[in-house]
């Protein structure tokens, strides 16, 4: 299951997918022309600054590798995916980034996986499975023949060997929170080389579902960090490639920091197409990182790139206007699983610094964080930013994850006036004009954190500024690199207020078990507790827990929706709104079948292939 997001699930046996393959008669193609640019771009970003990236791109694509060459036969070629960001780790426990998540889901293979098309279970390395008597867990049976990306077998004691690592708390997988049911770690039990159970101590909320998105490692090339205690330094970005290995459809070629990221076709590959093909058809994805998307627009309007994971609702209309002669294929997929929201810095006043300390008795106060939310212009936000394209949220569950949305909630509407009321009850001096005071006639002022590479949240920063200014509250926004604002959030705890965004990446609650419950990682206004910090923290914890085990989506909706109710009446996050999932092709890049749940793009990279321009994705 996804950790950084439903519907009864029958046991599937085999799903019997087929995957399309290149038409015949592809004709080969040894590079692409660069287009024209377009004169929107010239108005926007500057005349100057096209013909100097383009520059950059022939220099770049001379140096890295060309776009998207195809064979005739329907294999081969290299697909470049314009990535904003560099991955920060290499080891799937420790991921957090979305870069780092991009590159190692390409690299790995889970047990079960979530199909992101159809949202349901279907076999990856466990070809079958059946529940074990009385609903307690599941027996698993193995693909055989499986060999991991350096050749060496696959089988149960790696399967054994992954969870134990993960299960174990001195570790600090990032993914432990979600193999915990009841507080208790699942057990795990080989009965033969090709067969496990997995005994989750009574009934499971998910089922299956557990197992999406944990990568099986290789036992033989990480059990000694394990046992001496360094499994957390392993698999870093200066890692060689042939000291890593995975169970994906590609496996490391090459990385240069700040020039790209190369995967190559992993040629044990276990999957095959319908016809007997082994799979993948690429021979390469080339990750191009480019630290924002302006520079991502220009450079794939350039030539340089096949695919755009997500951009914002500007460029969408930017690149709108030249789809047609550009051969682009745009998709908007509607609300997606991401919400954005701001938060305080709730963590124990002796993990902050004391300038922040010194605000929290302001931040702890569940009325002022109501005041903040009614006062903020959520509409405005969707209108100006997204040009339409995002919803208000009241709580932090999207339009996208609809089953389990609690329609008692009402949908945000702001109010100056009730926000004010709020504050007065708080013991804050309100008048007209003036900065808001507390009760020892301090003025309220503090600083928000974003990440100085997203756009938006750069202008939903500036139009938080304006609306608590109708409140009194002097605000500054302090833009820093995305890395940067993760680290002070979840690490440092240096920082006071935050502008943020996280994602289900399942349409389950059961993918926010890392997010929800106090000792969470991702946990963001007081990470990784060892005791819930509050009364209705620990109250979260045992509903979300609670839900987790407990069979049957009516049973489980009824406790979610408890969840958002505590939510909306205590505010740990402010839920802002949620953008459309926004995404975009070259028309020669066959399969293209976007997702709205994560990742939107290259879920099926192992489908991807590339043909000429008029052989779209269909």
């Amino acid at each position: 299951m996804p950790g950084l997001w439903l519907e009864s699930i029958d046991v599937v046996i085999d799903s019997g997918r087929e995957f399309r393959r290149l038409p015949a008669g592809c004709a080969k193609r040894d590079g692409r022309a660069r287009p024209a640019w377009s004169p929107v771009l010239d108005v926007v970003w500057g005349r100057a600054l096209p013909l100097v990236a383009g520059a950059l791109a022939l220099v770049l694509l001379r140096y890295l590798g060309g776009c998207g060459a195809h064979t005739a036969n329907g294999r081969g070629g290299r697909l470049v995916y314009m990535q904003r960001g560099e991955p920060r780790t290499f080891n799937p426990m420790y991921a957090l980034d979305d870069a780092s998540h991009e590159v190692i889901w390409r690299m790995h293979a889970d047990l079960i996986h979530i199909n992101r098309e159809t949202q349901k279970t279907e076999p990856a390395l466990a070809e079958s499975w059946s529940a074990l008597p009385g609903g307690t867990g599941f027996r698993l049976n193995l693909r055989r023949n499986v060999r991991f990306s350096d050749g060496q077998p696959f089988d149960a004691d790696d399967v054994l060997f992954t969870f134990q690592a993960h299960l174990d708390a001195s570790v600090n997988s990032a993914q432990r929170e979600l193999l915990l049911v009841q507080s208790r770690p699942i057990q795990v039990r080989k009965i033969d080389r090709y067969t496990v159970e997995f005994d989750l101590g009574g009934p499971y909320g998910p089922a299956e579902r557990i197992f999406d998105s944990i990568a099986i490692l290789p036992r033989h090339l990480l059990e000694h960090s394990y046992k001496s205690g360094q499994l957390p330094g392993q698999w870093g970005l200066a890692t060689a490639p042939p000291a890593m290995a995975g169970l994906g459809p590609f496996r490391l070629k090459n990385y240069r920091s700040g020039e790209g990221l190369v995967l190559e076709r992993n040629p044990y590959y276990w999957k095959q197409d319908s016809k007997g093909a082994t799979l993948p058809y690429l021979n390469e994805i080339l990750f191009r990182q480019v630290g924002n998307e302006e520079g991502q627009v220009l450079r794939f309007l350039g030539g340089e790139g096949d695919l755009l994971n997500r951009v914002s609702a500007k460029s969408f209309a930017l690149l709108e206007n030249d789809a047609k002669a550009r051969h682009l294929d745009l998709r908007d997929l509607g609300a997606g699983p991401e919400y954005v929201f701001l938060f305080f810095n709730l963590n124990p006043a002796n993990s902050v610094p004391a300038s922040v300390a010194g605000k929290q008795v302001w931040f702890r106060d569940a009325r002022f964080r109501r005041a903040v939310s009614l006062a903020i212009d959520r509409e405005a936000m969707v209108r100006l930013v997204y040009g339409g394209r995002a919803t208000p949220l009241a709580t932090h569950v999207t339009p996208g994850i609809r089953m389990w949305t609690n329609s008692k909630i009402p949908p945000p509407v702001r109010s100056v006036a009730d926000a004010r009321k709020l504050l007065a009850e708080a013991g804050f001096r309100v008048a007209d004009n003036q900065p808001l005071r507390d009760r020892d006639g301090r003025a309220v002022e503090f600083t928000i954190l974003v990440s100085s590479s997203n756009q938006q949240r750069a202008q939903m920063a500036a139009m938080l500024q304006q609306d608590l200014k109708e409140l009194g509250i002097n605000s500054q926004v302090a833009p820093l690199e995305r890395q940067t604002v993760q680290d002070r959030v979840l690490r440092s705890k240096n920082y006071e207020v935050c502008l943020f965004g996280l994602a289900f990446g399942d349409a389950d609650p059961g993918s926010e078990m890392n997010v929800w419950p106090s000792s969470g990682p991702t946990h963001v206004w007081a990470p990784s507790q060892q005791q819930p910090g509050s009364d209705w923290e620990a109250e979260i914890d045992r509903l979300m827990r609670q839900q987790m085990a407990t069979e049957g989506y009516g049973a489980r909706k009824r406790l979610y929706d408890q969840v958002q109710e505590i939510e909306a009446r205590e505010t740990p996050i402010v839920s802002l709104l949620s953008p459309n999932v926004l995404v975009v092709a070259r028309r020669g890049v066959g399969n293209f079948r976007p997702a709205v749940l994560d990742h939107y793009t290259l879920w099926n990279a192992e489908e991807l292939f590339l043909g000429p321009e008029a052989g779209a994705a269909k």
